[in-house]
């Protein structure tokens, strides 16, 4: 591989300005869409007493999850030493910031009362996973922040290797973390399982991967800047690979609750008698989210045409959203047993009943201003500093690559 160059984007077209236009304004929007819900209430929105992660925490997890799975391109070159994947680790570790920033953003708004996350950072209990990912998420910040300085400062890049390792290790404790916070409530029969934390972390492979190969393509052909084949196909192969894995995490996690008879009802619930959840699952998460992608990347036709590919990672990303909204939307509407074992005769409570949630158009707002935050960050970042190689093209970045 030759030496790769780093520039700045030009940054004066028409197009960049419109974009950055945008997504201000989306931001904007959401912002107002958060005043409607500090000022009124959470009663503006479809969260209750049951359901009380609503849409927002649906985007919030899903940028948190891909953060550190947009790092993994990074973590491939430096822990893995595949030298072909060098030249795209600072766009990596650059996206990963910026999406937990906007996923963070989300999180802090939706709290109701923002200030007080004081509380939260300056007490903690460690018996509460939460508290443990305040620590987890200020500390994937701080050593991402690192890494990228190992990576682009000339003089400290003997350093990369080992601070890329303790990277990739605390993305795996981070996504493990985000992942324990269902897996350790017990209460929820959708919830309490060992697996959600392995399958968290396929899912930040797959998300993270997908968003990082789109923004790759995406700012390439705007900025009129070559690349090449080779990397292109193993991004895309590695993204299947990926989707794949999700796929086999989530067979797992429904044939386990199968197996075990206290988890037949809310897998009954989920996969045949669930409405609007059970279609979200087999149309949305299974058919678009994975195996559309999967004939894309693979079936020789579709696998060599780069806006087939594209559309696959976005399937998988609007497949990621839905596969989190069922995990966590369906998981809370199905009715908690409160006396397992017992027949509750007469509650005024709603007890034994499916809670009725429906997301309120402040609420996606909001969860669309995080991820217009994740994205301006990086427009703005890739215009300042250098991190995108002037050229992706085979001869360049491809070791095997023959003129």
């Amino acid at each position: 591989m030759k030496n790769v160059q780093f520039m700045e984007i030009e940054g004066r077209s028409f197009g960049y300005l419109a974009l950055l236009g945008i997504l201000g304004a989306i931001i904007l929007v959401a912002l107002g869409a958060w005043y409607v819900m500090e000022h009124h209430g959470h009663y503006v929105t479809g969260m209750n007493n049951a359901v009380v992660w609503g849409t927002p925490h649906i985007f919030a997890i899903f940028l948190i999850v891909a953060a550190s799975g947009a790092l993994n391109v990074a973590s491939i070159s430096s822990v893995f030493n595949k030298t072909a994947y060098k030249p795209l680790a600072r766009l990596s570790g650059l996206l990963a910031i910026a999406l937990l920033a906007g996923g963070l953003m989300i999180l802090v708004l939706d709290l109701g009362r923002p200030d007080r996350l004081i509380v939260a950072m300056t007490y903690y209990n460690f018996k509460s996973i939460f508290a443990w990912n305040i620590i987890l998420y200020n500390g994937f910040f701080a050593i991402v922040a690192v890494y990228l300085w190992m990576m682009m400062q000339q003089s400290m890049n003997k350093y990369s290797k080992p601070v890329g390792i303790a990277a990739f290790l605390w993305r795996l404790l981070l996504t493990t973390g985000t992942g324990s916070i269902f897996g350790f409530l017990v209460a929820r029969q959708g919830y309490d399982a060992a697996i959600m934390a392995p399958l968290f972390i396929a899912m930040s492979f797959s998300f993270g991967l997908a968003i990082f190969l789109l923004v790759l393509m995406t700012s390439y052909k705007w900025t009129g800047r070559p690349l090449g084949e080779a990397i292109f196909r193993r991004l895309k192969n590695l993204l299947g690979v990926f989707v794949a894995g999700v796929l086999y995490f989530v067979l797992a996690y429904h044939l386990t609750n199968l197996y075990a008879t206290e988890h037949h009802g809310i897998e009954a619930f989920i996969l045949r008698d669930g409405g609007i959840y059970t279609q979200l699952f087999w149309i949305g998460q299974i058919v678009i989210g994975s195996l559309l992608p999967l004939f894309l990347f693979y079936h020789p036709s579709t696998g060599k045409n780069r806006t087939l590919v594209g559309l696959g990672a976005l399937l998988v990303i609007i497949g990621g959203l839905i596969q989190l909204y069922v995990l966590i939307i369906g998981g809370q509407a199905y009715p908690l047993e409160i006396f397992p074992g017992k027949e509750v005769i007469e509650s005024s409570f709603f007890d034994g009943q499916v809670a009725h949630y429906a997301p309120s158009i402040w609420e996606v707002l909001l969860g669309l201003g995080g991820v217009a935050v994740s994205l301006i960050m990086v427009a703005l970042a890739v215009k300042i500093l250098r991190f995108m190689p002037t050229s992706l093209a085979d001869e360049d970045v491809d070791p095997h690559h023959s003129a």
